[in-house]
């Protein structure tokens, strides 16, 4: 269960100030997992203008674990395909992208993760992005997975 959410997923995105990210604003969200049986889909959400300059966006993941392990991940969201067309959803001049991180996380610790994201485009203020968020859903059980012969990958850090 994820208590940050009334126990059915967790769906929070935070809106960046007149669409200009400052390189040295992290967006922190911090989600208490309960259930570490449960596996989820691990995702990021976000808004762009269309007068976005780039057709992608390079950001870090920074993770504190319940037991204060600490991992960075560089995530590259495609936000136009080759010939130049926004994949986003959306009409007039924004478009909305989510993008699936891992399908089948699986929680390696009961307690409270927090996470950040931080804008990683060598930019001092990336301009052109509106909102930014994570999302996670529960899709299944662990039993779930093991029946169907698949597996997930857990965060080697946490047993450290």
């Amino acid at each position: 269960m994820l208590s940050a959410c009334g126990g059915k997923g967790f769906d929070q995105r935070t809106v960046i100030p007149e669409a200009s990210w400052d390189v040295a604003n992290r967006i922190p969200f911090d989600v208490t997992v309960d259930d570490t049986l449960g596996i989820y889909s691990f995702g990021m959400g976000l808004r762009h203008m269309e007068n976005y300059r780039y057709s992608n966006l390079y950001v870090f993941l920074h993770t504190t674990m319940p037991n204060g392990n600490m991992t960075r991940d560089t995530i590259q969201v495609m936000l136009a395909t080759p010939e130049g067309r926004w994949v986003g959803k959306g009409s007039g001049s924004m478009r909305d992208v989510k993008v699936v991180l891992n399908p089948n996380l699986r929680f390696p610790l009961g307690g409270t993760y927090h996470f950040e994201i931080e804008q990683a485009m060598r930019e001092p203020v990336l301009k052109g992005i509106s909102d930014i968020g994570l999302f996670i859903e529960k899709t299944g059980t662990f039993a779930d997975l093991e029946a169907t012969g698949e597996t997930t990958e857990t965060d080697e850090t946490s047993n450290r």
